[in-house]
């Protein structure tokens, strides 16, 4: 069996029912708005079928999935204006692909590192970010979040 064909694994966390910031599914992906990050604007898209690795995809399915990912990237950087776009497909600690996008700036607590990162921000820094992470929260994402929809809507 072709494992990009394969089953969904119902131990898999991210194989189960819609999850909470579904933005968007196919039979092939899912489009998440990851709610509880501090990054502002943070998406995940999933591939929908239990596989591990992008060689696990027919090159179709990889371009599928990429293009996906292009598309929201450009989402992000229109609407939310970020100083980076962080893309991280790890899977180690879930073994399905899933790619992260994580919109990144220079006042984020973790900048430049990893958003795994230890805070490098002392109080006044954490505060000010906290306020351009609402503000971005509450102006930004929500456009985000319908550009998303709307673009997928149509494919």
């Amino acid at each position: 069996m072709n494992p990009a064909a394969s089953p969904s694994d119902p131990a898999c966390p991210l194989c189960g029912p819609a999850p909470a910031g579904l933005l968007w599914e196919d039979a092939r992906l899912r489009v998440i708005h990851v709610d509880d990050s501090p990054f502002p604007g943070y998406i995940r898209i999933i591939w929908r079928r239990h596989v591990a690795e992008m060689t696990d995809l027919s090159p179709a399915q990889r371009g599928n999935l990429m293009q996906a990912i292009y598309q929201v990237e450009a989402l992000q950087r229109q609407i939310l204006q970020p100083d980076k776009i962080n893309l991280a497909s790890l899977g180690n600690q879930v073994p399905h692909l899933h790619w992260h996008l994580i919109p990144r700036w220079h006042a984020d607590p973790c900048f430049p590192d990893a958003i795994w990162a230890p805070n490098r921000h002392d109080p006044v820094q954490q505060a000010a970010w906290q306020r351009q992470a609402h503000a971005l929260t509450t102006q930004r994402v929500p456009l985000l979040r319908k550009a998303i929809t709307d673009a997928f809507e149509g494919v």
